[in-house]
């Protein structure tokens, strides 16, 4: 057996050896153009002196490309006959050119992108008769080449060898499909959706040397004859969606300029920052608009056609329970995804009200684009979220009350992380399962938790809650003197419009039911002036002091506790829903829509 195994390799490696001889034969005449019935002329001299060719020789010699054509790069170019492309097209295409020339970078020319480059491939791609391949143009548009067409249009002369490449000849001009990304700009009645897209402070471009044509070395340095540039974009990044590559599809709800300006109207006081925040035009211009895009891109890898009809997850949703509660704070918050057993009927994306429902649908090389004349995504679906603040989490806690001791400060809680175990009666009524228990090491004294807060939105109001959990969450056998309630007095911090900070009294001696995870409602409808969605803030403007408020003689007589047992503190969009131990649903709110709540 062994021997057999030799036996084999060694005639392997006799065969891989021919196999590669052959190989290294295609590969040079793939970039070399050396083969049999090859013409010494370049490309250019073979399209310039082909009078059926005259067409697209003029918008090729206009655009500069005669000279690439003409250069020792290899190419293999597709050209359209004079009888599908008249000259008065090829004048259109070069008045074009010339209205855009000087205005924009070459690669961004719209008929170099759009027609020079999408019937150019670099390099040699000849032809058999069993021919069926895909090809990466210029431009970076994928097309199939087989025996007889290119793309959608028929191949009439094939395999014309010349000095730098191949010519084939096509009935007619191919077609360009733009991008997702690149449909925006084209549509005037996307001009807002666009304007923000291919603003500057996110997209760029950046060179590939290896897609360029080289022209030869000056001063030491190459020198292109054609630079190819590809284009990046940070909100594709912040998206997770790739809306330029070809080599992905995605659906995109984009809002006409009328629901544009509708949506930034009713945006932009939720995002109002205050006078200090570094980079606050930016941030203030920059966050409604993300507001509005955020949820509308929807990878179709991630939503098959079995699964749109009840549900569609955009890009931006977390897919897995992990993810959820670690963005959101509960595995059962479902933003950014439409439909699916968070919502009801009316909410499914091709429902009555669904997002995908009279739409304009544009087809694009890499998905569609659907056009939305009457914008359906609701912002509780998306930005307009609760604000969950879990107790145990490493950055919730701002400070504990602390006394003198000594020469040093010390606090006068022990603060310890309790969990609910499964076969607790309290288990999956207490958030994540975990709580935090704040027990008095002080006795003489009142103490004071202060809980950070983030991403607080401007003019919007919230319904703020306290969440306590009973000491019998963690033990079942917890004494009555354990389970005494306690009183507290609670304190919210924010700045206003010139960065100052102001203190409000939102209760106090309220006091809790220590046998439930209460809901203590601290305020209701509380607006702030200012926001801090998005921020990334070392110390939190947004702040709620918790003090607990039990005089000495309840303390003696066992009436009240200062021991604080505290699982969450929420801010709710206010009307979502009345919040309890045992209503996390779906709710009705303002003019019918729902929120998608499922019930722990």
């Amino acid at each position: 057996m062994i021997t057999s195994n030799i036996y084999y390799k060694v005639l392997g490696f006799a065969l891989a050896a021919l196999t590669f001889a052959a190989c290294a034969d295609k590969w040079d005449d793939h970039y070399d153009s050396k083969s049999e019935g090859m013409n010494d002329a370049s490309l250019w001299q073979a399209i310039n002196e082909n009078s059926n060719l005259s067409n697209f020789a003029s918008v090729v010699k206009a655009c500069g490309y005669d000279k690439a054509l003409g250069s020792s790069q290899v190419f293999t170019v597709f050209a359209p006959t004079n009888e599908q492309f008249s000259a008065q097209e090829a004048q259109e295409l070069i008045a074009a050119y010339n209205a855009e020339k000087g205005k924009v970078v070459d690669d961004d020319n719209t008929v170099i992108k759009e027609f020079i480059q999408n019937h150019i491939v670099m390099y040699n791609h000849s032809i058999a008769p069993t021919s069926n391949d895909s090809l990466v143009l210029m431009n970076g548009k994928k097309t199939t080449l087989t025996a007889k067409t290119f793309g959608n249009n028929t191949i009439l002369t094939t395999n014309q060898h010349y000095a730098n490449g191949i010519l084939f000849t096509i009935q007619g001009k191919a077609q360009y499909f733009p991008t997702v990304f690149e449909y925006l700009r084209k549509d005037a009645d996307l001009d807002s959706l666009a304007s923000f897209f291919y603003n500057s402070r996110f997209y760029r471009k950046e060179f590939i040397p290896a897609r360029s044509v080289a022209g030869g070395i000056e001063n030491g340095k190459t020198v292109y004859l054609d630079s190819v540039f590809v284009q990046q974009n940070d909100l594709w990044d912040y998206l997770w969606a790739l809306t330029n590559e070809e080599d992905s599809t995605y659906w995109m709800v984009a809002p006409t300029n009328k629901e544009w300006k509708k949506l930034i109207e009713e945006y932009q006081p939720y995002f109002n920052y205050d006078d200090n925040t570094r980079f606050r035009d930016s941030m203030v211009y920059t966050m409604p608009r993300i507001a509005i895009v955020d949820g509308t891109i929807f990878s179709r890898t991630m939503n098959p056609d079995a699964h749109l009809s009840d549900s569609a997850l955009s890009t931006s949703a977390a897919e897995t329970y992990i993810y959820r509660e670690s963005y959101w704070g509960n595995k059962n918050l479902h933003y950014y995804q439409f439909g699916g057993k968070s919502a009801d009927n009316t909410q499914k994306p091709f429902s009555a009200t669904g997002i995908f429902t009279d739409t304009e649908n544009v087809e694009c090389s890499n998905g569609m684009v659907m056009k939305s004349d009457n914008w359906k995504i609701n912002k509780l679906n998306t930005f307009y979220q609760w604000i969950i603040v879990e107790a145990e989490n490493r950055t919730a806690i701002k400070e504990v009350s602390k006394i003198q001791d000594g020469k040093e400060m010390k606090p006068t809680v022990k603060t310890v992380i309790r969990d609910v175990m499964n076969d607790n009666k309290f288990h999956n009524k207490v958030w994540s399962n975990q709580f935090v228990e704040f027990e008095q090491i002080a006795t003489t004294v009142q103490h004071k938790v202060t809980f950070n807060i983030e991403n607080i939105l401007s003019n919007i109001g919230y319904d703020i809650y306290l969440v306590t959990a009973p000491a019998l969450a963690n033990d079942s056998n917890a004494t009555a003197e354990e389970c005494l309630p306690t009183k507290v007095d609670c304190y919210i911090n924010y700045h206003n419009q010139q960065g100052e900070t102001e203190r409000k009294l939102l209760v106090m001696e309220k006091e809790n039911n220590p046998n439930i995870v209460d809901y203590i409602l601290l305020a209701e409808d509380f607006k702030f002036p200012t926001a801090t969605f998005g921020l990334n803030e070392s110390e939190p403007q947004v702040t709620l002091e918790v003090e607990t408020d039990v005089s000495a003689k309840e303390q003696r007589n066992k009436s009240f506790t200062r021991t604080l047992r505290i699982d969450c503190i929420m801010l709710v969009p206010h009307g979502i829903s009345n919040v309890s131990e045992d209503r996390f649903e779906v709710a009705p709110h303002g003019d019918g829509d729902t929120f998608f709540w499922l019930k722990q």
